[in-house]
């Protein structure tokens, strides 16, 4: 199921809500292509930037929303970021505002199969008049469609070219389209134990770019409320989930067992295919794994990719919300390093 046409529909449940979202950004911009709100009669969820912006935006959503004119209406706005909204950015934002009713949302959601982690790809033209087209498989792509747009999908399909938000000319005299993840730039983080710790990170990741995997032994260990894009995962063996993780996955281990943390870490690091491995515990903890994990028959240089304590440098606190903080902020800063990698890779081809 598709996170983003399950909130649309969510949202429009009383009638309609207009989804917003970034397409082109241009000079010192407050969000980038594929950030977005979703926007109703009364409410409001995610942001395109804030301030001035966010504010014009909204009123011009419900503008849209409440006109309810045509099938799949779609507009397109510009914004300079100058002295018209009191800011003084000197970027400029385009805009794509799509108005969904209740039952369009939902049958988008339904044929957006039964995960978003597989690559898909939603895509339309700017002009409106047709729904959005879920793209699994290149068997998909329109005869009719823009070479530039069949190129940029394929692409994107195959690997060749990042998944992510981006706006492809039409040609002379057609529509320009845009094409965005279905599940847009969602790291795994596999979160192993729902004691404290796990508890403290689930409740301040709200909005960030990682799709939580939270796993434990029982389900009574998981609290009653846990948030609706946090997938909950019962399992006897945690270290055999471990093993199956997609490659690139983040990992952090923080169970109530110490042989359970090991038996997670071995398995992790012996497919060594992760993007992080975090065990919480002292140094002294970390010493203890490093022998274990040596005998088990796991290199140096592999167990020397494992993080122990987690956590940026210099925070102290050892208050569940404080280590927390701490390790939110060392996978973002990883993420973003990674991410740097591939574009320097891409510009270097």
């Amino acid at each position: 199921m598709s996170r983003l046409f399950q909130e649309i529909a969510k949202a429009a449940a009383g009638g309609w809500a207009v989804r917003v979202t970034v397409i082109r950004a241009e000079g010192s911009a407050p969000r980038g292509p594929g950030a977005g709100m979703t926007v109703t009669a009364t409410g409001l969820d995610g942001t395109v930037g804030g301030g001035a912006l966010e504010f014009d935006a909204i009123a011009e959503a419900r503008k849209i929303g409440a006109a309810g004119e045509g099938a799949w209406p779609r507009a397109v706005r510009t914004y300079p970021l100058g002295p018209r909204l009191g800011q003084c950015c000197g970027g400029s934002v385009r805009l794509l505002f799509e108005r969904y009713a209740g039952t369009d949302a939902l049958a988008l959601d339904d044929a957006s199969g039964q995960d978003d982690l597989d690559g898909g790809l939603i895509v339309r033209p700017l002009d409106g008049g047709t729904p959005p087209i879920i793209l699994r498989d290149r068997k998909q792509i329109g005869r009719d469609w823009p070479l530039s747009l069949s190129r940029a999908v394929k692409d994107m399909l195959s690997g060749a070219r990042r998944r992510e938000a981006a706006l492809v000319p039409g040609g002379k005299g057609r529509p320009d389209w845009f094409v965005e993840p279905l599940a847009p730039g969602a790291i795994p983080l596999y979160l192993y134990g729902a004691g404290h710790v796990g508890r403290a990170i689930v409740a301040v990741m709200r909005g960030l770019p990682f799709r939580i995997i939270w796993v434990d032994t029982a389900a009574e260990r998981f609290p009653d409320d846990v948030p609706e894009d946090v997938t909950r995962l019962v399992a006897a063996q945690p270290e055999t989930v471990a093993a199956g993780a997609p490659a690139g996955a983040f990992h952090a281990v923080m169970t109530y067992s110490h042989p359970l943390d090991l038996s997670i870490c071995h398995a992790v690091l012996a497919r060594g295919v992760f993007g992080y491995l975090g065990l919480i515990g002292s140094a002294t903890k970390k010493t203890r794994f490093v022998r274990r994990l040596s005998e088990l028959g796991i290199a140096d240089a592999t167990i020397a990719r494992m993080t122990c304590p987690i956590g940026i440098a210099g925070i102290a606190g050892k208050e569940p919300a404080v280590i927390a903080v701490g390790f939110v902020a060392q996978i973002l800063q990883i993420a973003a390093a990674r991410d740097s990698t591939c574009t320097a890779r891409k510009n270097s081809l």
